[in-house]
């Protein structure tokens, strides 16, 4: 048997080549570097690069601004999931239909979905205006008294976990409706014939069959929560008094308005290290069930 030539042998490597330079580039190497950094005391103000050794890592576990920020990405994680996850699932079953009316709901429930952040927030910061907003013209025409929804420390975060369910929701509608048009409509006739109701479908073939879905969209919602920053600054800049203020936010406020890079890369690995657990406890959790069904 002839051997390929090395033009042939080499041939994929010069086609992956060029991704592989910009993935070192721009992946691989701020990896590297920011990891480095994490053990000076490098800064932005021109200080002399220092070796620190693990003092920014001693220094972020006695930091209490890093544990009230992280608890804010939490909390804004642990509220906005669930809808983001329930309420998708919704809006795909009522748009998994034929029809001009199918079409009408799937754009409606997508658009906001490709609009800027700025848009978004623009939009949300004047429905939230005390006076004039749309969501205090409601309460006080139902009676209730005005909120100010951005500025109270209590409200701030529910605020912002409301635009980002309105904002966001489209993608994971989007993976809900791919995977119901994937279902064999066989399954449900076969189903109807022997008797089963629209409920018994929704419970016994069509939730189970999404299983897979489900926890595709649990994972990559948990992980996009946890990088909460554009709509929280943009919005609250992560007040008010801190209230709403993300880790990624005092990342960033560390790294470039305090201009210490090396403290912000440690306590960026830190975070980096909290995803990375969020989502193999997941993905475990999820084969887990795979396993035993």
């Amino acid at each position: 048997m002839e051997r390929p030539d090395w033009k042939e042998r080499w041939a994929g490597l010069f086609f992956v080549a060029p991704f592989l330079l910009l993935f070192a580039l721009f992946m691989l190497w701020p990896i590297v570097s920011g990891l480095w950094n994490s053990f000076f005391n490098t800064s932005l103000a021109g200080v002399k690069h220092e070796f620190l050794g693990l003092q920014n890592w001693q220094d972020l576990f006695g930091d209490p601004a890093v544990w009230s920020s992280l608890k804010n990405t939490l909390v804004f994680t642990a509220m906005s999931t669930p809808p983001l996850v329930i309420v998708a699932l919704a809006m795909a079953l009522l748009a998994n239909r034929k029809g001009l009316l199918g079409w009408l709901l799937r754009f409606s429930y997508f658009a906001p979905f490709v609009l800027p952040a700025t848009v978004v927030t623009l939009i949300w910061v004047w429905i939230y205006q005390p006076g004039f907003g749309l969501v205090n013209g409601l309460l006080t025409a139902g009676g209730f008294a005005e909120i100010d929804w951005l500025n109270t420390e209590n409200r701030a975060m529910l605020a912002v976990v409301i635009t980002t369910v309105w904002w966001t929701v489209g993608f994971n509608f989007l993976l809900y409706l791919a995977a119901l048009q994937g279902i064999p409509a066989q399954i449900y006739e076969a189903a109807a014939i022997d008797g089963a109701g629209g409920r018994q479908q929704l419970f016994r073939i069509t939730l189970p069959l999404l299983r897979r879905t489900t926890g595709l969209i649990v994972v990559l919602q948990l992980v996009a929560s946890l990088k909460i920053f554009d709509q929280i600054y943009l919005m609250t800049d992560g007040g008010p008094n801190y209230a709403t203020r993300p880790i990624i936010q005092y990342i960033y406020e560390t790294g470039f308005t305090s201009y210490r890079i090396g403290y912000a890369s440690a306590i960026s690995y830190l975070f980096f290290a909290i995803i990375v657990i969020v989502a193999l406890a997941q993905f475990k959790l999820f084969s887990g069930r795979e396993e035993t069904a």
